[in-house]
């Protein structure tokens, strides 16, 4: 794929993973247009007076949620990024509406401008909360998944297509537990809700360069997952506060022991690749269907967990993991 004349727009683009894909693009792709769309002006202000300012960059300030402004933003986009979503699994489940509203009805104002506009491809950002859903957000992206592939059957007639990618925790994202720990070390004791508890771990340049790989090599109807490794959560309590005590608090509600990223019903319909899985459509859609040929099936009984993974981080590599981010934290305490 040319980059270089491709219109890119994404949703959510103020986001932590907003940021850097627009970093990565920029740096190493050199698009036509990159559109940054998301409804809060000062962070798009906070990320122009940060260096995000390049001839080719564009600001749009709009929600999701507003269906003839998406339309008008996507006017001569060829590819759509679409990461905007309410993720934070407490605030979801005390405003169930307002999870509703943005993470699946506006996931379906995507898929419709898209199509009107004559986006190429559109791939949406999901996670393992939507594997076997246990909490409100997990359930909401569940349903924008199934959205954005089945929506394919609306654009079997035009060169519209809809992906999703699927992949764990980002480190040092907004609301991860990483600097919630680097907080909690400066009183002695950092808080666990479960010392068996385990957790698909990604990095935030590794999650872009996914992204971007899987807008290059989709077809339309797949759900990608990355080959990523497990972290066990009281691993990295231990390296981020090695003098703190750790106080085992209780698994909260929505929360689960173990995430999973490919359910045992899906493995049916599955192919494994070197690096990643693909899980094909079930439906009988006109396309998605042709990496049977190229990767091979799972076995009966197949699930993609993160206690049952087979690669895992070390403390040293927990520790070289998280040195970045304990430097911006320290920097920005001063």
């Amino acid at each position: 794929m040319d980059w270089r004349n491709k219109n890119i727009l994404i949703t959510g683009g103020t986001g932590s993973f907003g940021k850097k894909f627009v970093e990565v693009i920029l740096r190493d792709y050199h698009p036509k247009r990159l559109i940054v769309y998301s409804r809060d002006e000062l962070k798009q202000h906070e990320m122009r007076m940060s260096g995000f300012d390049h001839p080719n960059l564009r600001y749009f300030i709009g929600d999701v949620r507003d269906l003839p402004r998406l339309r008008r933003a996507f006017n001569g986009v060829d590819i759509v990024v679409h990461a905007a979503a309410l993720k934070q699994v407490p605030a979801c489940e005390y405003n169930p509406m307002e999870a509703v509203k943005t993470n699946i009805l506006g996931s379906s104002n995507v898929v419709d401008a898209a199509l009107d506009a004559g986006v190429e491809k559109v791939l949406a950002l999901s996670t393992d909360k939507a594997v076997n859903p246990v909490n409100l957000y997990g359930a909401t992206k569940l349903a924008a998944e199934k959205l954005m592939v089945q929506s394919n059957a609306y654009a079997g007639g035009t060169n519209t297509r809809y992906s999703c990618v699927r992949y764990g925790n980002v480190v040092g994202s907004r609301g991860s537990v990483v600097p919630l720990f680097i907080k909690q070390r400066q009183s002695g004791e950092v808080t666990l809700t479960d010392d068996r508890m385990t957790r698909f771990w990604i990095s935030l340049d590794q999650g872009v360069q996914f992204v971007i790989r899987c807008i290059e090599e989709m077809h339309g109807g797949e759900v990608f997952v990355p080959k990523i490794p497990s972290m066990k959560m009281v691993d990295l309590a231990r390296v981020v506060a090695p003098e703190a005590k750790i106080r085992i608090i209780g698994i909260r509600p929505g929360e689960k022991l173990h995430e999973v990223l490919i359910s045992e019903d899906e493995a049916r319909t599955t192919v494994e690749l070197a690096d990643m899985f693909i899980v094909q459509p079930a439906a009988a859609l006109w396309f998605g269907h042709h990496w049977s040929d190229i990767g091979k099936p799972l076995p009966d009984g197949f699930h993609y967990a993160s206690d049952n993974n087979t690669e895992w981080l070390t403390v040293e590599e927990i520790r070289e993991i998280i040195a970045p981010f304990e430097a911006t934290l320290d920097k920005e305490s001063l």
